[in-house]
């Protein structure tokens, strides 16, 4: 008997609905009553985000002043509430809501759930933010917040918006770096930019992968002209002077003159060229019918246990395939001192700093935010949309995602085979 009277106990509470549930219930039948909608210009939600503010507000004037409303004590205080004044803040949720901010006599009160001259909402910010790196245009931002919210923002109030990140890019841009990388890979994108009349403008970019495993966008650098190993010196400086002492491998997409540059900056610093790109070259100079005998006989090159194999495996594709294709032979024969390095260690090393694909990504990313612009009005307009593009793969501003169960195998091997400049501390 007293199990069944658990058990219809048990049920009882079960069915009673929450306090979160209770309050809707009775939030749709106030609304009802009242005659509001529950979507619409004038819907529940709005109404709600209304009273929650005001609410807020009235509680932070009562701790301001010291004392309720309406309490007696008030008027000896020194400082008495003086009414309201009516506020419009943008929220991305509900769009426009206007609600009365309390003021008191002395002017003294600093509201801070909506402050003095804010009109958005945190969130709204973000959302602009969001939708500038995607590559809308302050224009389309206007008219998606017109259509979207019913509300008006003006393409002036998006680019102060978008322009308060110019401070926090200029940190991120400047910040200090590790001192070692295992790796860093590092290409250029054009972008096109109108400085009196459009031109394509190269905008270099470099990830390090850091000996914790993970991906670390190091800055992002606005050139002139054609992409050039001369502009990468001044890259590859600038990372020395915030704090890159060594970096055991930089994979590029075969620039030339780019391994000098490097030895300039870093001595011991291996330079391999991407395969990947090789491979894409060799067939794109190639007629399409060849293409899986070609495949089959430059896989023994990449793949060979050791540099003397792969010469003698080029050895037999420039044989074979040297009176059709002069170009591919030049082509691998121009690329084979960046080529052969990675052959020279362990294959979890080779598994990763054989392509660019790293920064191809990101680069592509860039590229989707770019082509929906366009074209930028200036220089400074561009890096401000790469560098929110940057932001939005990490949140935090950093730049940062983990790659550590990708890399773990690679750091180990890299932890054995470059033991005199790995940090002692660490361990794999």
């Amino acid at each position: 008997m007293t199990a069944t009277q658990n058990d219809q106990a048990g049920r009882k509470k079960r069915a009673e609905p929450s306090a979160e549930a209770k309050a809707a219930v009775e939030l749709v039948r106030a609304a009802k009553e009242q005659g509001l909608s529950l979507t619409g210009p004038d819907w529940l939600l709005r109404q709600l985000t209304k009273t929650v503010l005001e609410t807020a507000l009235n509680e932070e004037m009562t701790e301001h002043l010291g004392y309720a409303k309406h309490e007696p004590d008030g008027a000896g205080s020194g400082n008495i509430r003086n009414g309201t004044r009516a506020k419009t803040v943008l929220t991305d949720s509900t769009g426009p809501v206007q609600i009365d901010v309390p003021r008191d006599r002395a002017g003294t009160f600093e509201p801070q759930i909506v402050r003095k001259r804010q009109r958005r909402l945190s969130g709204v910010d973000e959302v602009v933010l969001s939708l500038y790196a995607k590559g809308l245009t302050t224009g389309e931002i206007s008219a998606h917040f017109a259509e979207i919210y019913g509300a008006s923002v003006s393409k002036e109030t998006i680019s102060r918006i978008t322009d308060k990140v110019i401070e926090e890019m200029t940190d991120w841009s400047h910040r200090p770096l590790d001192e070692i990388y295992a790796a860093v890979f590092i290409d250029a994108i054009v972008v096109k930019v109108r400085d009196g009349q459009v031109a394509n403008r190269p905008f270099y970019a470099a990830i390090g992968v850091t000996l914790d495993g993970e991906k670390d966008i190091l800055g992002l650098w606005a050139g002139t002209g054609g992409e050039g190993a001369k502009f990468w010196m001044s890259v590859l400086t600038d990372l020395r002077n915030r704090g890159v002492k060594d970096v055991f491998f930089l994979v590029c997409d075969g620039l030339k003159g780019l391994p000098e540059v490097v030895t300039n900056v870093w001595p011991q610093t291996v330079v391999q060229t991407c395969i990947i790109h090789l491979i894409r070259n060799t067939f794109r100079l190639t007629s399409r019918k060849y293409w899986d005998e070609i495949k089959h006989d430059i896989k023994p090159i990449y793949t060979a246990v050791n540099a003397t194999a792969a010469r003698a495996a080029f050895e037999d594709l420039a044989e074979k395939w040297g009176g059709r294709y002069p170009a591919v032979i030049r082509l691998w024969d121009n690329a084979w001192a960046e080529f052969i390095p990675f052959l020279d260690y362990d294959v979890e090393i080779r598994k990763v700093i054989c392509s660019t694909n790293a920064i191809e990504s990101l680069n592509a990313r860039y590229r989707r935010a770019v082509k929906a612009r366009g074209h930028f009005p200036n220089e400074l307009a561009a890096l401000k949309c790469l560098y929110l593009v940057t932001r939005s793969l990490d949140p935090t501003g950093a730049g940062r995602t983990r790659w550590t169960m990708r890399w773990k195998p690679a750091l180990n091997a890299f932890a054995i085979t470059f033991s005199d400049r790995f940090p002692a501390a660490e361990t794999y």
